[in-house]
């Protein structure tokens, strides 16, 4: 996923094999039809979107996936009355890095989420300014495109806490992680401030693990449990079973167990706020 230089940065490169080529093409060739029936050139539609020539022939062929703004962009200047911007929806899920993208799926899917993080807070919980000052961490680093990319994939995946019915949510998050000032300490306050909000949520549970519990099976890094409304699941953790997703009974048990032990460790979500505030108050 690399960036065309004087190209404003429009959508991404479509990462081969990807599997919605199919419908980047296609809506490649909804532009090219409206941008004709409106009698513009390529050149004349660019510089009315704000977009070179280059990326508009790219966008039209499907080589690069449109970001939203664009389409509601060429919708007003096609006069196409949202039939184009309309098309969001439709790339809301292949913006996204394919990885992510197989994230997010399970996510929407899931009736119960536990989760639990100890180096970096997890990215359902995270501001966009915080995941943007996070991800620019990466070493090799993220090219400014990608790096935009990885942003929108995660704040994308905030939606978890929109759905109807809202699934259960629980969080255990290591002290170590509210404390880190990524970004800068009023990225952090911010942070913060997000946290207090979302635990406010009847359906979100948010669980601070002091530093100075110093016995529990949470050190071999995250754990994810998702559940679905099947009975079916899929868990993964950092220490174990090589990191991969898995769903049989018994691996499952296993990160159950871990995370059970964890929650009963960590301070219940009502200590937690509390000390969220205590911390907000000191930043």
């Amino acid at each position: 996923m690399t960036a065309d230089s004087g190209d404003g940065g429009a959508g991404w490169d479509i990462e081969p094999g990807d599997e919605t080529v199919a419908l980047v093409e296609a809506l490649g060739r909804q532009l090219r039809m409206w941008r004709e029936a409106a009698g513009l050139r390529a050149a004349e539609f660019g510089a009315r979107v704000g977009y070179g020539e280059n990326q508009v022939y790219k966008l039209e062929s499907g080589r690069r996936i449109p970001r939203p703004e664009f389409l509601v962009k060429a919708d007003e200047v096609l006069g196409a009355g949202g039939k184009i911007a309309a098309m969001s929806e439709d790339v809301a899920q292949a913006q996204y890095p394919k990885k992510v993208r197989e994230l997010a799926k399970l996510e929407a899917r899931a009736v119960e989420l536990a989760l639990y993080s100890n180096h970096n807070m997890h990215g359902l919980l995270q501001t966009e300014e915080f995941a943007r000052a996070l991800l620019s961490t990466r070493r090799p680093a993220y090219d400014p495109d990608e790096l935009e990319r990885m942003v929108a994939a995660r704040v994308g995946r905030r939606s978890v806490f929109d759905r109807s019915p809202a699934p259960e949510l629980s969080f255990v998050q290591e002290e170590v992680t509210l404390r880190r000032p990524t970004g800068g300490t009023m990225v952090l306050r911010r942070q913060l401030e997000r946290l207090l909000e979302l635990g406010q949520m009847r359906n979100v549970e948010i669980q601070v693990m002091p530093t100075s519990r110093g016995d529990h099976p949470g050190t071999g890094g995250l754990i994810e449990v998702l559940k679905f409304g099947d009975g079916s699941a899929v868990g993964r953790s950092d220490g174990e079973f090589g990191g991969r997703p898995v769903s049989e009974p018994r691996q499952l048990r296993i990160l159950e167990l871990r995370y059970g032990i964890i929650r009963a460790e960590a301070l219940t979500a009502g200590e937690s706020l509390a000390f969220i505030e205590h911390l907000l108050g000191e930043t």
